[in-house]
């Protein structure tokens, strides 16, 4: 089965699993660092950006869930240990250490322009080599895009809130 997978991709199938196994690393650090962010997070709004937090946390384990099912297809090994992820990741990983909302939304926003570059990136190279990663990628960058323009409506609001204040 995964003979035939591998031979529909047009371009060097261990360079597109290193690509992947790169945005595995990175959705692993962008879930726990909304999971995390969500239960530290401090300050103004903090219900409206703990809940937004807590969805895309979860929207980003069902991204490593597509791109771990789809390094499998290719006859890859995902990657198996956090050192790795920490090793590959594109992002990196903000630890919310100033649990303060508007530092977590600014955290986040930066990890999401940084995800859509990657996954853009990773669009570009598939296009014409690889339509089931392509079709992969589309929905990932698709939520990630969401993902940016949620957390910036947040610290939109946040804004607005603490300039009236004033």
């Amino acid at each position: 089965m995964a003979e035939i997978g591998r031979s529909i991709v047009k371009m060097n199938v261990d360079e597109l699993i290193n690509l992947l196994n790169k945005a595995l690393a990175d959705e692993w650090l962008a879930y726990y660092q909304y999971w995390i962010g969500a239960k530290v997070v401090k300050g103004p709004m903090k219900d409206a950006v703990m809940s937004e937090l807590n969805l895309h946390a979860t929207e980003e384990l069902t991204h490593a869930q597509l791109l771990v099912d789809r390094i499998i297809q290719l006859g890859g090994t995902p990657l198996l240990t956090p050192e790795d992820w920490m090793k590959m990741t594109n992002c990196g990983y903000d630890a919310p250490v100033d649990p303060y909302v508007e530092e977590i939304l600014e955290q986040n926003i930066k990890g999401e322009q940084c995800a859509i570059r990657t996954y853009n990136a990773l669009l570009d190279i598939t296009r014409e080599k690889d339509p089931v990663t392509y079709d992969i990628i589309v929905q990932i960058i698709t939520d990630e895009v969401e993902h940016e323009e949620d957390l910036m409506a947040l610290r939109e609001d946040l804004e607005l809130m603490l300039a009236r204040r004033k």
